[in-house]
């Protein structure tokens, strides 16, 4: 995602970002397919980034059409829609502040939490402690929650994607 968008947005090099965002749009539509808490980090993401107004080339329009279906194809889950909600808030809340100029200027702690996108890993972290407190009690996930080791997933998600910002930087 995070080398799609670089190579759109910094390099101008729009076949690569293009090639980048349809793999990204397949692997993430194949993982979706295949997990219900990555359906829900997937999804939340796609939509919060679309209400944020934040697709803004072919490479994210390709992304999100090859996402969609992929989806499709390999079939998706039934959602919690309240589960889905939280995260489309958490993402779109996320790309709001990190776009923010003004935030930027008020407070270093507000630029920190929101260059590194804080609302989500948040709301998954939370979702995720909730699901392990459903399971100690004998109870399922299918409550709603996400499974524990979704915050570990999402958590190395998080960290290819700084990898990726870092390695870009390098690379121009």
């Amino acid at each position: 995602m995070k080398l799609s968008d670089d190579e759109y947005d910094k390099k101008n090099n729009k076949p690569i970002a293009v090639l980048l965002g349809i793999a990204t749009g397949l692997i993430s539509g194949f993982l979706a397919s295949h997990d219900v808490n990555a359906t829900y980090i997937f999804l939340g993401i796609l939509i919060g980034t679309l209400i944020s107004l934040k697709i803004d080339g072919i490479h994210h329009l390709l992304s999100l059409i090859f996402f969609i279906a992929t989806l499709i194809f390999f079939g998706g889950s039934d959602l919690n829609l309240i589960i889905l909600a939280i995260c489309i808030i958490t993402s779109a809340i996320d790309e709001i502040g990190n776009d923010n100029s003004y935030i930027y200027k008020k407070s270093k702690i507000l630029k920190t939490f929101f260059d590194y996108r804080f609302t989500m890993k948040i709301a998954i972290f939370i979702l995720s402690v909730l699901g392990l407190i459903n399971i100690l009690n004998g109870f399922s996930t299918n409550l709603g929650f996400l499974a524990p080791e979704t915050i570990i997933y999402f958590i190395l998600f998080e960290i290819s994607y700084e990898i990726a910002r870092i390695r870009f930087r390098r690379y121009l």
